[in-house]
Parts: C-alpha cells; structure tokens; sequence
C-alpha cells in the first residue's frame, strides 16, 4: 500500500476524527478538517468526490478501517464502529516493510560520523519496534514516558514551526491557579529529562526566548497574527545550558568540581557537559565545565551526593551548599 505524502495527511486527518468519541462529523466537517492538514502542509484541498473515494480506500484497503454511518435525526454522521481502532495502530504491510528497511539503509550510512550519533539509536529502535527483525522477545529498552501530557501538543507545534504560523496558547503554570492565553510565535522544541518545552517569542513580555513545559499546555489554536520570525541559533542558545532554563542576564561560568575516585570512572565516560575536561588527582578527579549555572546544573550536580563537591566559583559552592544543608535540615 504506497501512498504519498497528500493522501497520508487526509487520511491522518479522518483517522483522527473517526476514533473520537467526543464529537459528531459529518461527510463536510471531515472534508473541512481534511483541508485544514492539507493547509498545514501547504498542500492543496479536496472535495466532496476525493472524500467519498478515500472512505472507500480506507475501508477496501488493509487498513480494513471499521468506518460507520448513523443518524441522528436527518444529519449523517461518521464513525469508527470500533472505538480503539486506529489506522496508526495496523502493522506495516510488505511494501511499506521494505520502503523503511531502504530508508535504513540510507540513514545508516551516516553512522559514526560526528553530530549523526542520534543514528546509532534510532535504527535499532525502530528495527525492533516495527518487527523489521525477527525477536523471540524485546532486546532493548528505551527510556521514554508514555503518559506524557504533553505528547499530543508536539505534531501541531512542529507544524506551526515549519509552517511559520502565531499561536493562541492557553498554558497553566504550576504556580497559577487559572490557565491564561499567550499570544505565542514559536520557534524550537526540546526535550529534557523525559520533558518537552517549546521556545518563541511571547508578544506580552516581548521575550523570543519564552519557553513553556508542553505538559501545562491546555490548548493551542492557530492565529491569525502575522508570524515574527526569529534569527536565535538555538543549537548555539542551548550549547552553554544543562536543561532549557536560562536568563537574559546569565552569564556563562566555569565550574570546577571534584568527584571521589569511585564516581571519577562513571563522569570520564560520560561526560555532564561537551565542554568538560578532566584531570586526574591523588585523592580522586577534578572536572570543569563551561556552562550557565542554572536550577537543572544544581539538580545535576546534587544527585551525584557525597562523591561530588563544588570547588569553584564561591557561589555556586554557596549555592549548593545552601540546598544541602536545606535538605539534611528536613531530616533533624
């Protein structure tokens, strides 16, 4: 079943519709919502016939697509029959088998090579997730939290991102107690320790820097505010930071620090930051850093306990000495 690009968000975009169980479409409100995808990719939109032609795909083909029709009243409306069912959910057929395994092939080619390294994970994940190898069982694991809140809001920001599109947020802190709406134009994704955040330019605070956890994200609805684009290199943005959090008037640090001889092994082979060099001493190993100290490099920095200690600068050494002495309070 090869399909290409314009049909696959069509059929997405019914997919989507048709599994929730919380609204009612009609044969006009699918089209609608059909040509919104459509728009989204900026690809052209369909009719009434196209429609009538991909219900039938969907049913005919071997997606065997439990599509339903009923009435209410004299309006007809569309359903899957099988609330769980999903075309997301069907294994991949022989074509579409061997169409991955060639783009594998492809991709494998960049393994080794320096900023590509993403590749050396990716190809086995996704071998062994799709069955494109033969497992009697599982053979690797990959940390990932699937009852993340804010996974559904991460396909409609990347589109917004590459579409160039403003946005009405309606967000809730941990600190409000209401939601309220952000006038949001944005420009980057990240994730950070199982957590995602989208980085863009808040038109109250006037900050292109304003970033929000995806999970506190209540809705998202496209504006019709022209988009202020943003000239940021936020690979080069995030190369100072551990995590996402950072200050207009942070400034970038060297931190030296000491780890015990039993945790000076497990810091050399994975390093905390791109920019750390280390040095072996007689009692253990000393390790700088060139970074923003920031509210995620303190986490860091505490969960290594008793085998790590801040050597300099004096306040960061104070900073965290703060917290330690915070903490062991609760204990006395």
């Amino acid at each position: 079943m090869s399909i290409n690009k314009k049909a696959l968000t069509r059929y997405l975009a019914y997919d989507r519709c048709l599994r929730n169980t919380g609204a009612k479409y009609t044969w006009q409100r699918l089209i609608d919502e059909a040509n919104k995808a459509l728009l989204e990719e900026g690809l052209e939109g369909i009719g009434k016939t196209q429609f009538y032609a991909d219900m039938q795909y969907m049913e005919l083909s071997e997606w065997k697509a439990p599509i339903e029709k009923y009435k209410d009243g004299r309006t007809v409306y569309f359903k899957y029959s099988d609330p769980a069912y999903s075309i997301n959910n069907q294994p991949l057929n022989e074509t579409e088998a061997k169409q991955l395994k060639s783009a594998l092939q492809v991709l494998s080619r960049f393994k080794g090579i320096p900023q590509f390294e993403f590749i050396n994970e990716i190809i086995p994940a996704i071998e062994s997730k799709l069955g494109l190898v033969s497992l009697e069982r599982e053979i690797m694991s990959f940390e990932s939290n699937l009852d993340y809140e804010g996974s559904k809001f991460i396909t409609p920001l990347f589109n917004a991102i590459v579409n160039k599109r403003s946005l009405t947020v309606e967000y809730q802190d941990f600190k409000s107690p209401l939601p309220y709406s952000i006038a949001f134009h944005p420009y980057y994704l990240k994730q950070y320790n199982n957590r995602w955040f989208v980085f863009g330019y808040n038109e109250f605070t006037k900050s292109e820097y304003w970033n929000m956890a995806l999970d506190r994200i209540k809705t998202i609805e496209e504006s019709k505010t022209k988009y202020i684009e943003t000239e940021v290199d936020w690979e080069d943005y995030f190369y100072d930071l551990i995590g996402v959090t950072k200050k207009v008037d942070d400034e970038l640090q060297t931190i030296k620090l000491w780890f015990s001889p039993s945790q000076a092994p497990y810091v050399v082979t994975k390093p905390i930051h791109p920019t750390q060099k280390s040095k072996n001493t007689e009692d253990g190993l000393e390790v700088t850093i060139s970074v923003v100290p920031n509210y995620e490099l303190e986490k860091l920095i505490l969960s290594f306990g008793e085998t790590v200690k801040v050597l300099s600068p004096k306040s960061f050494q104070e900073t965290i000495l703060s917290r330690i002495n915070k903490s062991t309070s609760l204990y006395w």
